[in-house]
């Protein structure tokens, strides 16, 4: 077993943690976060690079990665926000949903001006009365003529209100918990659309929203992929969703600790560096260890989807404990860095914020755990 880079992949992530620092860095990242805004001109940067296409085939306009340069990629962007990964991730989901799944003429209407930056993807699962229990969703899409009806609400949408979002709405198309579920394309401007931003301690910049749909109208052609379908094509979706999800926690964590030791080996008390009292110390080493150990999560699981297999136990592991690891590691920053962990100049309680949220978003680490069990035959 060879646990090295290939010398490509290690080009790869040396780039993308370059650009990072000189394209993005972290005055940009907290700017935004303090902002509540779209990062969209970095966003536009990773359009021009081609990066956004990571995961659409070659003969649309893609690069067509494999998993483990995608788990890379996310890894590196989450440098220095999970936020701000999410603002380049979120998209990226529902384009390759629409290159694996969507017709010639929706691949033509959307991958072009998703590549360059243009349009914008929202994915739209969870409501009020429906979260980790997606499948219990009540959202309607009742066909009429050649339209669909939308009418519900949904929660915790995230990015749905920048403009040119196109959000994929999981709605009810039929009375089986879950072959009754269909994917609808509903442009963010549809008549009938009221998107609500929510003010939450995290998703600052991407934004998180609620939304209600009022008969909105849309063409049948908005249909991803086939009536029923629309569980099966999320249940993909979240495979590298995890996967992504995992690999930015590994990123930012190890920001996380990097900045801990800075903090602690340059600080003076009692005579002597912070880094020096063994409490500390041994907290470093301890999130080091984990920190580690979660990174090989993440590119066994990226390794085995590369082979084509199934991956299911082996994202949930690996966002599960990925999440832990960076909560654990920004809870550890926030301690040993004292009051000036409370200002946003100094960064952890980003990190400390967002860590949290980890343990939520993309599934909740309850719904991880119970779908590692189920693997296990529990």
């Amino acid at each position: 077993m060879d646990f090295r880079f290939t010398d490509e992949q290690r080009l790869w992530s040396d780039t993308l943690h370059t650009f990072m620092e000189r394209e993005v860095g972290r005055e940009y990242t907290r700017k935004h976060d303090e902002s509540r805004e779209f990062p969209e001109e970095a966003y536009r940067k990773f359009a021009e690079r081609g990066w956004l296409g990571l995961l659409i085939p070659e003969e649309y306009g893609g690069l067509e990665a494999d998993p483990v340069m995608y788990a890379i990629f996310c890894e590196a962007i989450a440098t220095y926000s999970l936020d701000f990964a999410a603002a380049v991730m979120t998209s990226m989901f529902t384009a390759t949903n629409i290159a694996n799944h969507g017709t010639a003429e929706q691949r033509e209407r959307y991958l072009g001006g998703f590549l360059r930056g243009d349009i914008k993807f929202s994915v739209s699962i969870t409501e009020p009365g429906a979260g980790s229990d997606a499948a219990g969703l009540r959202t309607s899409a009742v066909a009429d003529g050649d339209h669909f009806v939308l009418n519900g609400n949904k929660v915790f949408c995230s990015g749905a209100h920048v403009p040119g979002t196109v959000i994929t709405v999981l709605a009810r198309t039929g009375p089986d918990r879950h072959k009754g579920l269909s994917l609808i394309l509903v442009p963010n401007n549809e008549p009938g659309v009221d998107i609500r931003k929510l003010n939450t301690i995290v998703r600052r910049s991407l934004g998180t929203t609620e939304i209600f749909l009022t008969d909105v109208r849309v063409p049948r052609e908005n249909l991803l992929g086939e009536v029923g379908g629309g569980w099966t094509y999320i249940g993909e979706h979240l495979e590298y969703e995890r996967l992504a999800l995992a690999a930015s926690y590994v990123g930012n964590a190890r920001t996380a600790l990097d900045d801990t030791v800075t903090y602690t080996s340059g600080r003076t008390q009692f005579g002597r560096p912070l880094s020096s009292f063994q409490v500390l110390k041994h907290r470093m080493a301890e999130n080091e260890c984990e920190i580690e150990a979660a990174r090989l999560l993440v590119y066994s699981a990226a390794t085995k989807m590369a082979r084509g297999e199934r991956a299911v136990k082996e994202v949930s592991m690996a966002k599960v404990f990925a999440a832990d690891v960076a909560f654990k590691t920004s809870f550890n920053g926030m301690q040993a860095l004292g009051g000036y962990a409370q200002l946003p100049e100094y960064d952890m309680e980003r990190y400390f914020r967002e860590a949290k949220h980890a343990m939520v978003g993309g599934g909740t680490s309850e719904i991880q755990r119970s779908i590692i069990a189920k693997e296990m035959g529990l």
